[in-house]
């Protein structure tokens, strides 16, 4: 039974999404139909514009799938255990050091070569 109501759900998603772009290519003309306008004002009426897209939006199958994957990311997130503010001290000062040498490593290695290849010419 729950699939058959998704499953029509589903079916009039396209009807959601048509609502979507028309909302955005409306809020899109309008920006520059009104460009004599405050930017302020064109900005929050694109902000709004893009709420109410949005909104709409998380109506469909898609959308509700979207929502709900932001919300476990935002639960698995919480789960992170988060270096020190000593830990990620050291670990750049690492990181530092390990790209200076690199940097000394490759410029030894240029100067050698460019030495071989420049007796080579001439």
């Amino acid at each position: 039974m729950a699939e058959k109501i998704e499953s029509a759900e589903g079916k009039l998603d396209w009807i959601k999404w048509a609502m979507v772009v028309a909302v955005i290519a409306a809020a899109v003309y309008a920006n520059s139909y009104f460009t004599a306008e405050s930017l302020l004002i064109r900005t929050i009426g694109l902000l709004i514009a893009a709420g109410a897209a949005g909104w709409v939006a998380a109506q469909t199958l898609r959308g509700k799938a979207f929502v709900n994957l932001c919300l476990e990311a935002r639960v698995e997130i919480r789960k992170v255990v988060w270096p020190t503010r000593q830990e990620t001290t050291q670990t750049t000062i690492v990181v530092l050091i390990v790209i200076l040498i690199v940097a000394l490593i490759l410029w030894l290695l240029d100067w050698g070569l460019n030495g071989v290849v420049s007796s080579v010419i001439g």
